[in-house]
């Protein structure tokens, strides 16, 4: 037990260390294996044995991927990350289970991207952050977004650690098939490479000229509440600097304005204080600047007690217009849980950071692209570009273009800017669109559909980025792939589990025929005639 949770845990650095700030991928698929190997070990135990090692690659994963969390608080990152290590815990389980039957590693990889679509989704919307997918934007598994989005990256980088692990079994109990192992594993490194998807628009639909304003943070950077009216100057100074340039013909008009998200933290369509002289600050940009500016805005809900978190459309002369809501709000930092339980006022008291979030945001439906200038834009807040629902919905119902804007002041000296900027790479490869990030003091950029970063700004500058972006008029089969084979390994892995479940039940000879492990009998006496044979030792 102790060599398992030893490995459990160093299979689980393995895999932080594919993300950033260490970055290299391989580590992936390693940290895949090495968990298998944990928990293969266990086999012959109860598979509930399999539940401490799952959940310690949980933690050694999750506890460095997630160190940002702690700018929220230790208590916070540390609660986060044990629930959700658990997930692991309950994948080591099951495939313990499935490794009874034929064909195991199918099965064990089906679990592992069905564990990251339940905790992507549930509980409070879920937390899809460290999908191994998201891994991958400079390796050839790359190549497959546009193909099968990203959990088909997932499975096949899942599925390349557990063929490791298979073929390392393999080769000690039968040296001689060697040949066959690695067959199995070139087979699915060199999937995405030799069936790449060029998802890179034709330049049929024409092309639109988008700026993207990087207004900085006053004060120490990482707090927007620090001054709410100077943090919305800032950007609206930078927009009519932009206006200024076009004016004396240093640049081209742009035909579309981006603002990042908390680009104004107040209501600006409040009639008096300090969201009027906001409101009166995007107008006299807008009206500057001469083409329509998307918004980031918090704005009142209808609702007594709740806020919004929006994408605004503001049109010269106009004024406000289309909007769209953040769809995935951050549990216990943008709303809290159960706020309306009897039991909440106790716990509230107990964990004064609750008070630091007086409303609740409430998460947003949108599945249409916005209209900006005649252009059909994608928009994701912020942690909305890391879940699957709102990005390919937009794409599929005819986005050109995805714009992310962005907030993330509070973790501006950690990991986490590269991490959500690599998690929008691959979302512009896999919709076959140009990404472009506004961020309200880093990372903004422009990416293109290959991934690659065509322009950036540097964290904790003013800057506006400008770019031609060629627009895209059809959607890659990633946008109907991607969701259902996170539905499809999820019901598959369920239904392999309950086999599993159910295969000491069945006779000795259908074990024989669906189980992988060698069938002992309790007694010395003798077969009956027609009785299964032990199976071969062996994985």
């Amino acid at each position: 037990m102790l060599v398992s949770a030893v490995l459990a845990l160093a299979s689980g650095l393995l895999l932080a260390g594919a993300f950033e700030p260490v970055g290299v991928a391989a580590l992936a698929p390693l940290g895949v294996a090495g968990a298998v190997l944990a928990v293969h070990r266990l086999r012959e135990r109860r598979a509930i044995a399999a539940f401490v090692p799952g959940l310690l690659t949980g933690l050694g994963f999750l506890l460095p991927l997630w160190s940002w969390l702690g700018e929220i608080g230790p208590d916070a990152w540390i609660a986060v990350s044990i629930l959700e290590a658990s997930f692991y815990g309950a994948w080591a389980v099951a495939a313990v289970l499935l490794m009874r039957l034929r064909a195991w590693p199918l099965w064990v990889a089906a679990a592992w991207l069905a564990t990251e679509s339940v905790r992507g989704s549930w509980p409070f919307g879920g937390f899809p952050w460290g999908r191994l997918a998201f891994a991958t934007a400079d390796t050839p598994y790359a190549a497959g977004m546009a193909w099968w989005g990203a959990n088909g990256v997932s499975l096949l980088v899942a599925l390349t650690g557990v063929l490791g692990a298979w073929a390392v079994l393999v080769v000690r109990a039968h040296p001689g098939r060697v040949g066959a192992a690695a067959a199995g594993l070139v087979a699915v490194v060199a999937l995405p490479v030799v069936a790449p998807y060029d998802a890179a628009p034709d330049g049929s639909a024409g092309t639109a000229r988008i700026a993207a304003v990087q207004g900085d943070v006053p004060g120490p950077g990482n707090d927007v509440l620090y001054d709410s009216l100077q943090l919305t100057e800032n950007h609206a100074e930078a927009t009519e600097a932009l206006a200024a340039d076009v004016a004396a013909g240093r640049t081209p008009a742009p035909d579309l304005v981006v603002w990042p998200e908390n680009s104004t933290t107040v209501d600006p369509f409040a009639t008096s204080g300090l969201g009027l002289a906001v409101g009166q600050g995007i107008d006299r940009a807008v009206e500057a600047v001469g083409v329509p500016v998307l918004v980031g805005a918090i704005v009142d809900a209808p609702e007594e007690g709740r806020v919004l978190n929006q994408g605004i459309v503001y049109t010269p002369g106009v004024g406000a217009g289309q909007r769209y809501t953040k769809r995935h709000p951050v549990p216990f930092g943008e709303f809290i849980p159960f706020r309306d339980a009897s039991w909440f006022s106790a716990l509230s008291a107990q964990i004064e950071r609750l008070d630091l979030v007086p409303r609740d945001m409430l998460a947003g439906t949108r599945s249409e692209p916005l209209d900006v200038g005649g252009v059909a834009v994608a928009d994701a807040i912020c942690f909305d570009v890391a879940y699957d629902d709102g990005v390919l919905a937009q794409v599929d119902a005819g986005a050109e273009v995805l714009v992310v804007q962005t907030s993330n002041a509070l973790f501006i000296d950690t990991p986490q800017i590269d991490q959500q900027f690599e998690i929008t790479r691959l979302r512009a490869m896999e919709s076959g669109r140009t990404a472009v990030v506004a961020a309200i003091n880093g990372v903004s950029g422009v990416i293109g559909p290959d991934g690659e970063v065509r322009q950036s700004a540097d964290p904790r500058t003013r800057a506006v980025l400008e770019a031609d972006v060629v627009l895209a008029d059809s959607a890659p089969p990633s946008v109907l792939v991607g969701p259902w084979l996170g539905r499809a390994a999820t019901t598959l892995a369920v239904l392999a589990l309950l086999l599993a479940l159910a295969l000491p039940r069945l006779p000795v000879t259908a074990r024989a025929r669906l189980g992988s492990a060698p069938y002992r009998r309790s007694s010395g006496a003798p077969p009956h005639e027609g009785a299964a044979q032990p199976a071969e030792e062996g994985p």
